[in-house]
């Protein structure tokens, strides 16, 4: 099969709502896949995954720490930002993504007591520091759109049609392989691949429409993958049960490390939640680290509109 490298569309990052970089496409039909809480915050989760529907589709409560301290004198404290996102994908790969910030909160009971004797202001313009920031314990109104660009889902650098999706790999040992060429037709230095493949894995059981035979073989793969950890059983913010996996990516530095840590559904093959933290030169690097927890992932029907508040 030949392969040849072409522009494509750029595409919502979900948990970071960036966007990310391209990807290499496959021409000609293969026989084979183509290659080569505010406070008291509320959300009915509601992870299937039915045979069918008009469009894949994902809802992330999303939240990180503000990387500077708020208030004034002693009275300072961390706050955390959360926000609602959601990405629906129909089957010709078209896809709209949803955005709502939920408001600004104190981040811990200590950081609550210093924002109250900071007088519990609803909204900042500036930082401990003086930086400034618009931030409000208010939740926004929210956006819809589509994102721009040829209807392809995106795997490894790979650009596929939801028929190549259907037909990738159902066992793990086939799935590391399908992946590791797919890094490198994209051109991934050889001792990236095998990084690339890690990464690839995990985006299986959330972002993209495959069966669940595949995302069963992605879940397997992954756990024979250098650095990853199954931590066993474990219960996500929500209470809802699954298998949690830790996933250590490799650093050029002893100090620097990023983690991530995903409790999986075995029984769906879906993920449930998802934790990154990120250090630097050994210190917490707040802007890289953050926590996930979806709240439906797979096909419905309902058409793409502004995240709703629960």
């Amino acid at each position: 099969m030949k392969l040849v490298t072409t522009p494509i569309r750029a595409m919502i990052a979900v948990g970071t709502g960036l966007t990310a970089v391209s990807a290499i496409a496959l021409l000609g039909p293969p026989a084979a896949p183509g290659l080569l809480d505010a406070p008291d915050l509320r959300l009915t989760a509601t992870v299937t995954t039915p045979a069918e529907g008009t469009y894949w589709h994902t809802k992330t409560l999303w939240k990180t720490t503000h990387p500077r301290q708020l208030g004034s004198g002693s009275n300072r404290y961390w706050v955390e930002e959360q926000r609602l996102q959601e990405l629906w994908t129909s089957r010709d790969g078209k896809a709209w993504f949803g955005f709502r910030t939920l408001g600004t909160r104190p981040k811990s009971a200590a950081d609550e007591k210093a924002w109250r004797r900071d007088s519990s202001p609803t909204k900042w313009s500036r930082t401990a520091d003086g930086r400034t920031v618009s931030l409000s314990t208010k939740p926004d109104k929210g956006r819809v759109g589509a994102v721009k660009g040829p209807g392809t889902f995106f795997l490894d650098g790979q650009q596929l049609t939801f028929e190549e999706v259907q037909r990738l790999p159902a066992d793990p040992s086939g799935l590391k392989t399908w992946l590791a060429k797919a890094a490198r037709v994209s051109r991934v230095p050889e001792d990236r691949v095998e990084g690339n493949v890690r990464e690839a894995l995990p985006t299986l059981l959330r972002d993209l429409p495959a069966p669940k035979e595949v995302r069963t073989a992605a879940y397997q793969a992954l756990l024979t993958m250098p650095g990853v950890r199954s931590l066993g059983t474990a219960k996500d913010s929500l209470g809802r049960t699954g298998v949690k996996v830790s996933i250590d990516q490799e650093q050029t530095r002893d100090e620097d490390s990023v983690r991530t840590e995903m409790i999986v559904d075995t029984d769906e093959m879906v993920q449930l939640a998802q934790n990154q933290t990120t250090k630097l030169n050994g210190k917490l690097f707040v802007n890289k680290t953050y926590t996930e927890t979806l709240f439906q992932v797979g096909w419905t029907d309902a058409a793409p509109s502004v995240p709703a508040l629960p």
